[in-house]
């Protein structure tokens, strides 16, 4: 479904950072890719959501290219086909969890009629994930693992075909890591999204059908 051809990406301060890199994405794979600060992880995943753009090789998805897409095409394929979970859970803090997760779907310029799904599909996302009775609450009033759940939902209110999480449970303890690694498998299975996990967990990346480590600018 994704496929990376001989990516390479340098910077001058930092020198080479993905060399020649390759990845095969199939459809509902699970994915961990693991490396040290620095190892080119996030450039990796940012490459791969077109929120950067690699010096050489060659992006597919579902056979076609996108590596020449125009922002304004990176930026409608990215709202369509690719969920983000980062680090830090981004929610705006002047709205609340519900607004919070609806957001996308105002970018993605969806008719009137097509709203009551999306928001029923809304409703079935919070309960799964456990953060539906906090759908009234702003991010200050909620814990770091109920926000990053939310972040997980709001990525996933498109329905994308790939969901790339960069190091999600970097600021958890290691409770809501736990509970935070399960709830991205349960939702990879349930609507076969294909995961692709950057982080330094050992336990979570052993929970993924692949394991690769970033060394060198390669994946081993």
């Amino acid at each position: 479904m994704l496929s990376v051809k001989n990516i390479s990406k340098s910077f001058a301060q930092r020198g080479t950072v993905l060399d020649n890199l390759c990845l095969e994405v199939e459809t509902g794979d699970t994915i961990a890719i693991m490396g040290p600060s620095g190892s080119g992880k996030t450039t990796f995943m940012n490459i791969m959501g077109l929120l950067d753009k690699p010096d050489a090789g060659e992006i597919l998805f579902k056979g076609g290219s996108i590596s020449n897409f125009s922002e304004s095409e990176s930026a409608a394929y990215r709202n369509m086909n690719i969920g983000f979970v980062f680090q830090d859970h981004l929610l705006l803090p002047y709205m609340n969890v519900y607004q919070n997760i609806f957001l996308p779907l105002l970018a993605a310029k969806y008719s009137k009629t097509q709203y009551p799904d999306k928001r029923l599909y809304i409703n079935e996302l919070m309960v799964r994930s456990g953060i539906y009775d906090l759908k009234n609450k702003y991010p200050s009033q909620i814990s770091g693992g109920e926000a990053q759940r939310v972040a997980l939902v709001r990525a996933l209110v498109n329905k994308p075909s790939v969901l790339l999480a960069d190091e999600p449970t970097g600021s958890l303890d290691a409770k809501n890591s736990e509970l935070m690694g399960d709830l991205l498998l349960e939702m990879n299975r349930e609507y076969s999204i294909s995961l692709i996990l950057a982080t330094h967990s050992i336990d979570i990346a052993n929970k993924m059908k692949k394991k690769f480590h970033l060394v060198e600018g390669k994946l081993v």
